[in-house]
C-alpha cells in the first residue's frame, strides 16, 4: 500500500524568504516606490509574487495602475528566477529526512503557489529535486491552495488514498488546504505567517524536520 506525504515548499523545506525579498525590493526601486525590511513582509513569502507586490503597493499606493501591478509582477518573476537560491536555505534535518522517506518507500510530492517552474528551478539548484515524484504549482492545475482540489489531484495522480497519505506545510494557507481536503496534517514551526501555531489547523506540529520521524511513528503511518 503506498504512502505519501505532500509538502509545501517555501517556509516548509526551505527559507526562500530572503531571495524572495531581495527580489520585492529590486522592483520596488524599480518602480520608484519604497524597499521594505524582511520583517515586514516575511509572511507574504508563500503567497505568490502577485500577492506581496499587491500588499506592497497598496500601502504605497492607493490609487495604482493595474497594469503596473501586472509589469511590477513580470519583473519580480523574473529577477527572482536569475536569483532563486542565493540566500535560501534548506530548513533543519529535510535533507536527512527525505533521504530516510525515500529509503522507506515513501512518496514524496510538492505543493505550492509558487509557479511550477520556478518550484523545480529553486529544488534543483538546492539539490533537492531528486527526492520528489511530483511537483505542482500555482499554476499546474486550474486552482490552487486554499482549494483543496490542489492537494487532492496530486494525491489523484500518484494513486494514493487520502487515508495514506499526509500534508506538510507552514501556514493557514497549507492548513485550510489539508482540513477541507480531509488530509491529517503537521504544521511546520516559524513559517510564513503572521498567526501563532495554536491558531492555525494542525493534527502534529514540529519544530523541524528532526522531529519527523517521531511524529510518523505516533501516526502509525508507516504500520
Amino acid at each position: 500500500m503506498s504512502k505519501a506525504i505532500v509538502f509545501d515548499l517555501d517556509g516548509t523545506l526551505v527559507d526562500s524568504a530572503p531571495d524572495l525579498m531581495d527580489a520585492h525590493n529590486y522592483v520596488m526601486q524599480k518602480f520608484g516606490y519604497h524597499q521594505k525590511p524582511l520583517t515586514d513582509i516575511r509572511h507574504l513569502a508563500g503567497r505568490g509574487a502577485a500577492n506581496m507586490i499587491l500588499s506592497s503597493l497598496k500601502k504605497e499606493d492607493k490609487k495604482f495602475d493595474q497594469n503596473i501591478h501586472k509589469k511590477m509582477t513580470d519583473e519580480f518573476i523574473n529577477y527572482y528566477r536569475e536569483n532563486i537560491s542565493k540566500k535560501s536555505q534548506i530548513i533543519k534535518g529535510v535533507n536527512e529526512f527525505l533521504a530516510w522517506g525515500k529509503s522507506k518507500k515513501i512518496i514524496f510530492a510538492i505543493c505550492t503557489n509558487k509557479m511550477e517552474s520556478l518550484a523545480k528551478k529553486l529544488l534543483k539548484e538546492i539539490n533537492l529535486i531528486e527526492f520528489f515524484d511530483y511537483i505542482a504549482g500555482a499554476d499546474t492545475f486550474e486552482y490552487k491552495k486554499p482549494d483543496p482540489r490542489h492537494l487532492t489531484n496530486i494525491l489523484e495522480i500518484l494513486d494514493v488514498k487520502k487515508e495514506d497519505s499526509i500534508m506538510v506545510g507552514d501556514s493557514e494557507t497549507d492548513a485550510e488546504t489539508a482540513r477541507i481536503a480531509k488530509v491529517n496534517f503537521i504544521l511546520v514551526k516559524g513559517g510564513y505567517t503572521e498567526k501563532d501555531q495554536n491558531s492555525i489547523y494542525h493534527n502534529h506540529f514540529i519544530n523541524d524536520f528532526t522531529e519527523m520521524n517521531e511524529i510518523l511513528s505516533k501516526m502509525k503511518f508507516l504500520n
